[in-house]
């Protein structure tokens, strides 16, 4: 009989803490960063989000690399919408971006 066992999920985050630091420093570098670099962190920080489990140890990760969040909002959006993000922030830019529309629109053409 072959029994198919589902694969454990990681429960440490090393490897996934050190990915994410490493995409905010490629974020933050003052020094031209090469796409295929950029990519290949991206890359194998996605995968390495699909093999954690969700729960307060990736939670605190996310917290301190937003970057990382960010990736996985964009990753996990279609069962969570933009979970990670600040409520008060999305609402400040949607009326900075309806002011300056309205300011747009007032103006003489």
């Amino acid at each position: 009989m072959n029994d198919t066992k589902p694969l454990p999920s990681k429960v440490n985050l090393g490897v996934t803490h050190v990915l994410a630091d490493l995409l905010e420093r490629l974020e933050h570098s003052t020094v031209p960063v090469g796409p295929e670099q950029y990519r290949s962190v991206v890359m194998h920080l996605v995968n390495e989000f699909g093999d954690v489990p969700s729960g307060a140890a990736l939670g605190a990760l996310l917290d301190n690399y937003p970057a990382a969040a960010e990736l996985y909002e964009n990753v996990n959006y279609e069962v969570a919408g933009l979970c990670r993000s600040s409520l008060e922030l999305s609402l400040a830019a949607e009326r900075q971006a309806k002011a300056v529309i309205e300011r747009a629109m007032r103006q003489p053409k």
